[in-house]
Order: structure tokens, then C-alpha cells, then sequence
């Protein structure tokens, strides 16, 4: 079995359906499954999966009792799986070509890459952000503070490079193909080998920032992470949660993830940074911010 394809469903009926039958429709000359995770959908996706898998033998149903978030309905899925490469697949996604062959070849070709992730594009062909540079005390301030000046990426190395609120959006950071530090779990081909170095996602992370923990704890296994553009798939984004709830769960996150990899001191500034943000984005983005900066 050379990929394993992963994919959390979770009251996504009709674009989960969507999303397998793109996976199946182009994926070429390459030995896979498609395994499913469904976290305790109410929306009738069990039975429509259930449906699936019965006609297809790649398809394997998972039916969780529990919503154990990304992380955790993605560990199931790889305990489970068989192949070389794990794929994890967001369900809100279109696949449009031969991808996961394509992408298996291009790691066999570059053994050091634990990792690798495609672009992510909106449904009108414009770029996501897709990825990033792990967050510490500076690039987080720069984030919440300076960050959409001008060539302020060009000396700290940006959390998140794409500046969403900005008219030009940095969008140049994801036309090339470059070597950093996180790709988004949308789309994350992983190596085995990899995964068996640095254990599975993290039950600290419930939903955003664990691909973020994940990425750091396969560098550290002498693993490097790739993100290439030639490969795209279109992601709906925002199936699962609401830009409320990603706000304050990725607040949380990079919170998680300060406590777990850097020394004790910088926590503290890095809730006061986070406070700062927040409050600096109350008047202008509303109730969401001023969550953000009760909860920090």
C-alpha cells in the first residue's frame, strides 16, 4: 500500500461525498485507501458514507461516539492505516488531478522530506495560506502588531505569511516552492518513517495549531518540511467551525504550543502579546476580539 488517505468527517455530508468522489475520480496508478473518520456527525453522514463504502472496497468507515476534534479523529484514521505515506485530507476539498501519485513520487524522490503540502485555492483560483514559520515571541508581536507593513516579512519570518485583511495579501509566498516549517492539515502528506519518529498529533489540540506541534516534533526527527505549489487542490474552508471559533481555538493553540516546546518565561509574554492584539482588533472586528481578550 503506497498512501493511506485520511479524511475527518464531520456534519459534512454532501462535501465529504464530494470530496471522496474527487479522490477516486483521479487518483491514478497508485495503490490507496481512503480511510474515514466520522466524529459523531448528526447530518446524516454515517448513513451516506456507510452507503460509500459498501460499493467500494478502498473506502473504509470509521463511526466515531465521540468528536475527538482534528487531531484526535485523525490519529484513529492512521492507527489504522496500512500504507508508506499517510495523506491527511480536509473533506471540504476537490481534488482535480493525480496528486497523491504525483506527490508520492516527488518524496520518494527527496527521502530527508517527512513532510510536504500543495497550494490550497479558493473556489475563484486564488491562493489560501497554506503553511508557515513555526511562532515565537517576535513573529507572534509582529502577527498581532506590524505585520501588514510594508517588508516586515522580509526581516522576521512570518507565523502566518498570507496578511488576509491586507490589500496585497503576500500572495507571492505561495507561488514557489520552499522548504518551511508548518503546512496546513488541509492537505499534509506525511512519511511513515516520520510519523513513527514523532508520535501522532496531540491530544492537548483539540482543532488548529496541532499540524503546527506535529511539524515541529518531525524537524526535530531530522525531518524537513516542504511545501510545493506545482500541486494545488481547491479547499472550501470553514466547513467545520466558524471564524469565531478559529480565532479563539488558534489563540489557544499557539498558547498550547509555547507551553509545550519553549522555556516557562515567554509564556507570560506571549499572553500579554496575544491581549495586545486582541485588544488593538476589538474596534475593528468586534465581539470576537474582545472574547479572545477575556479568554487569554
Amino acid at each position: 500500500m503506497k498512501a493511506s488517505i485520511i479524511i475527518v468527517s464531520y456534519n459534512t455530508k454532501k462535501l465529504t461525498k464530494q470530496c471522496v468522489e474527487s479522490v477516486l475520480k483521479h487518483t491514478k496508478n497508485i495503490n490507496f485507501e481512503i480511510i474515514i473518520i466520522d466524529n459523531h456527525s448528526s447530518d446524516g453522514s454515517v448513513e451516506m458514507l456507510s452507503t460509500l463504502s459498501a460499493h467500494n472496497k478502498k473506502i473504509k468507515l470509521v463511526k466515531l461516539s465521540e468528536n475527538l476534534g482534528f487531531g484526535g479523529a485523525n490519529n484513529v484514521g492512521i492507527e489504522k492505516s496500512a500504507a508508506e505515506y499517510v495523506l491527511l485530507l480536509n473533506s471540504d476539498t476537490i481534488v482535480k488531478s493525480n496528486i497523491v501519485k504525483e506527490m508520492t513520487d516527488w518524496m520518494d524522490d527527496h527521502e530527508d522530506v517527512g513532510v510536504s503540502g500543495c497550494a490550497l485555492k479558493n473556489k475563484d483560483g486564488s491562493y489560501q495560506g497554506s503553511g508557515g514559520y513555526f511562532p515565537n515571541l517576535i513573529n507572534v508581536f509582529s502577527w498581532m502588531t506590524i505585520q501588514d507593513l510594508p517588508l516586515v516579512d522580509t526581516f522576521i519570518k512570518p507565523f502566518h505569511p498570507m496578511k488576509e485583511r491586507n490589500f496585497q495579501k503576500n500572495v507571492s509566498f505561495y507561488t514557489t516552492s520552499k522548504e518551511i516549517d508548518w503546512v496546513t492539515g488541509a492537505y499534509m502528506l506525511i512519511r511513515r518513517s516520520a510519523l513513527d519518529k514523532s508520535g501522532l498529533f496531540d491530544s492537548d489540540y483539540f482543532m488548529y495549531t496541532e499540524e503546527t506541534d506535529l511539524c515541529f516534533r518531525i524537524r526535530e526527527a531530522g525531518y524537513t518540511i516542504f511545501y510545493l505549489p506545482q500541486w494545488e487542490i481547491t479547499h472550501l474552508g470553514g466547513a467545520s467551525s466558524t471564524k469565531e471559533y478559529a480565532v479563539l481555538a488558534e489563540f489557544e493553540g499557539v498558547k498550547t504550543f509555547f507551553r509545550k516546546h519553549y522555556p516557562a518565561w515567554q509564556y507570560p509574554l506571549l499572553r500579554g502579546i496575544l491581549k495586545l492584539g486582541s485588544l488593538l482588533r476589538i474596534i475593528p472586528f468586534g465581539k470576537t476580539y474582545y472574547k479572545a481578550f477575556k479568554s487569554i
